[in-house]
């Protein structure tokens, strides 16, 4: 999930173990520690962007990794907050609930989490959540500006940080009632189409989890729609994208196509834009699909020496972000 999300989750938690032995600071902290395993976005200051895609969510969100710098910043704040009636295991509760929330929190988008790095190099993921969803987010961002307004003492920020709780609880039920039945409603257009394949997954589109994305792999290529759970009929119209991988044929070695075909988990398509040669990774969606089957995948990638893919990686995660754009995702996500 996006840092914001984190940083509230982990200021309501922190205010719910120790807010009432070291007042606000208790926020501070939390937040602190549900963020700690997204260090590891310093990779991408030194390393290449295929070898950072592959060290994100990885080792740092790791079970390992929690289970190593729980109870080691839980040493360390001990002995800083010596003066205060905070225990180790205080430390420990904040330190150990924001690393794990946050590694389980992040094996809900599509993106995969490294659980069990450096011992296996499987990624987590039950895609149910997009990576930024305000729904998912908001009672945890009311309840945390609340926190931070209210006195210390306040008997009711208790209530503040556990209705927040239970929001988010009830969203994440939701969603995974969606996605069961978004799953099943595909199973059987797929069927209905004449589309025969297993290998096939549903994720939300951008910022919501009314509107899904929907992707059926066949043997050369993959078929791609859209269903919203408010739309009146069951019916979803597919669309077809060829994967090309003919286009790579002769193409000089790219140090970087193996480890993008191995991010992606074989759900690429190759085209080419200008002369220049483009890997997709289409788990992440496109940019305004559900009005143009042909359009753009939101993750790009240009093959090849040289090649500038700060500017390519960040136009495609920007291209979609327009005000009509917006405007088109929230009617579709409601069924119009």
């Amino acid at each position: 999930m996006d840092s914001l999300t984190h940083a509230v989750i982990g200021a309501c938690l922190g205010d719910a173990i120790a807010g009432k032995k070291i007042g606000k600071k208790a926020m501070l902290w939390g937040a602190v520690a549900n963020n700690l395993p997204d260090i590891d976005v310093i990779t991408s200051f030194y390393m290449g962007h295929a070898d950072s895609l592959l060290a994100h969510r990885g080792f740092t969100h790791s079970i390992l990794f929690a289970l190593l710098a729980s109870p080691l910043f839980a040493f360390l704040f001990h002995r800083w907050y010596s003066n205060t009636t905070m225990l180790f295991k205080d430390w420990l509760l904040i330190w150990g609930t924001g690393n794990f929330i946050h590694i389980i929190i992040d094996s809900f988008t599509c993106y995969g989490t490294g659980w069990l790095e450096p011992f296996d190099h499987l990624r987590v993921s039950f895609v149910l959540l997009f990576v930024a969803d305000p729904f998912f987010t908001i009672a945890l961002l009311i309840s945390a500006i609340a926190l931070m307004i209210m006195k210390k003492d306040n008997p009711a920020r208790r209530k503040w940080s556990n209705g927040a709780f239970i929001i988010c609880g009830l969203y994440l039920v939701m969603a995974v009632g969606n996605k069961i039945y978004i799953h099943s409603t595909t199973e059987k257009q797929l069927t209905k189409s004449g589309i025969s394949t297993d290998d096939y997954f549903t994720t939300p589109t951008p910022l919501n989890n009314f509107l899904w994305y929907l992707v059926a792999k066949s043997d050369t290529g993959f078929y791609i729609g859209y269903k919203s759970i408010f739309d009146k009929s069951d019916e979803i119209k597919f669309g077809y994208r060829a994967q090309n991988e003919n286009f790579l044929a002769g193409m000089p070695a790219d140090k970087d196509l193996d480890k993008l075909k191995r991010f992606s988990k074989g759900y690429y398509v190759i085209d080419t834009i200008g002369g220049q040669i483009y890997f997709n990774d289409i788990r992440f969606g496109q940019i305004s699909g559900w009005e143009n089957y042909e359009a753009n995948f939101v993750f790009r990638y240009i093959l090849g020496e040289g090649a500038n893919n700060d500017i390519v990686i960040q136009r495609g995660r920007m291209e979609g972000s327009g005000r009509k754009a917006l405007a088109s995702l929230w009617g579709r996500m409601w069924g119009i």
